[in-house]
């Protein structure tokens, strides 16, 4: 009943406005939220899933950049909260409401920026969260262990090899978990007490007492030295005069027995190719068919895949791949790919290692291997990509590991220089 009236008593504040230029075209029209993912989600619908499954009804998510995919996406697969049970979902954009010329300036300011309207939802905790990972997580666990340990903030963390850490803000702390020292990449990252080949990286999750962090909040405001960043200002000024705990994800992961935990973030070509693609594998890591965790999307009205022809060199069919509704696979071989909704291939034509975003159309004869297709993007007959990288560079973007995006901007400057 205590972990129930926690979840009653909370609210999530989803920070969803960050460029997510590492993604390249892919985010030239969609902010790194609203990006497609595993067949029919979008990146938010996993830090929101989380909260709606943790028991928290209650969400504010802050927008900046790009925001249209993102906002239509909610309107669309998000109005079914109820008012009148208390519930809610509210979209925050930037709409620079303080008065000033700035919009959102750091993430710790999404939130200044909207006191008022997290005062209205009478909560007593807030769990701030980024919109742009791919993980499963029960918050419930992580709020019941910031009112046992009376901290000022928990702050959510995963175990890594101390060599990867770099990229992220390390915590270093004492035997009872209370962080004693947070550093942003660091070169030299502090070692867990339990394991010095391993260190604790930020997930980017923070739980707080709301009357605290409203307090911090507007002090931070006045501080014109501030970034108003959580990372690079709030969390290093707890540790330093408060107390910051650590919430370890492998305590509150939503998992299979004894699979990993599992938290990406897909925020280059190659690690989104990647994630997408690992859900072909024969038992993947994230399981997107647990029934008691589901991952909620906005889901469009559509028929089921069609696969047609059966001729040798001519046969519609896919192995190891998640084909999505709407999809028809004409005469096309498919292996270890995914297809999003309404994707349609025709005859003679093989995707190898393919992440194929919605509506995009394969015409006759085409041979794509280890690609990213952005959404709508029409194929031309005959097209080859993913056999000889130094080629593919010319009009396509090539990643660091070889993956290769295609987009139809690409495709049509290709068209006109030939």
């Amino acid at each position: 009943m205590q972990t129930k009236r926690l979840t009653q008593r909370s609210m999530v504040f989803v920070l969803a406005g960050g460029r997510g230029s590492r993604l390249k075209e892919l985010t030239d029209r969609r902010v790194k939220p609203a990006v497609y993912f595993g067949g029919k989600t979008r990146i938010i619908d996993f830090a929101l899933s989380n909260a709606l499954n943790s028991g928290i009804r209650r969400m504010a998510i802050a927008t900046q950049y790009k925001a249209h995919s993102l906002i239509r996406h909610l309107q669309r697969g998000w109005t079914f909260f109820r008012a009148e049970r208390n519930e809610f979902l509210d979209i925050l954009p930037a709409s620079q409401r303080t008065g000033t010329e700035a919009w959102y300036a750091g993430t710790a300011d999404a939130v200044t920026q909207n006191i008022d309207i997290v005062d209205s939802y009478n909560i007593d905790y807030v769990v701030i969260l980024a919109g742009d990972h791919i993980y499963k997580m029960d918050y419930e666990i992580m709020l019941r262990q910031h009112v046992e340990t009376d901290a000022d903030v928990t702050v959510g963390c995963l175990t890594v090899p101390r060599e990867e850490a770099t990229a992220f803000g390390v915590m270093a702390t004492d035997a009872n978990g209370t962080i004693t020292s947070f550093l942003e990449k660091p070169a030299d990252p502090p070692a867990t007490p339990e394991d010095p080949t391993k260190a604790l990286a930020s997930m980017g999750i923070y739980v707080f007492k709301w009357d605290f962090l409203r307090a911090l909040l507007l002090a931070d405001a006045l501080d014109d030295n501030s970034s108003h960043d959580f990372g690079g200002d709030l969390i290093p000024e707890i540790v330093k005069n408060g107390k910051a705990v650590a919430h370890r994800f492998d305590e509150s992961c939503v998992r299979a027995d004894g699979a990993p935990a599992y938290w990406k973030d897909v925020g280059t070509v190659d690690a989104f190719w990647e994630a997408n693609i690992d859900l072909t594998d024969f038992t993947p890591d994230l399981d997107l068919w647990d029934r008691s965790w589901p991952i909620w999307t906005y889901s469009e009205s559509v028929p089921p895949a069609k696969f047609i022809h059966n001729e040798r060199s001519r046969r519609g069919m896919a192995m190891s791949s998640m084909v999505s509704g709407g999809c028809i696979i004409s005469g096309t071989e498919v292996r270890n790919s995914v297809l999003f909704t309404n994707v349609h291939t025709n005859s003679y034509a093989v995707l190898d290692n393919a992440v194929v975003l919605p509506d995009v159309i394969v015409h006759r004869s085409a041979r794509l291997r280890n690609v990213v297709i952005d959404k709508g993007v029409v194929i031309p007959e005959g097209l080859i990509v993913g056999e000889d990288l130094e080629e593919d560079g010319k009009w396509f973007r090539v990643s660091e590991r070889g993956k290769v995006l295609i987009t139809q901007d690409m495709l049509d400057k290709k068209d006109a220089a030939s």
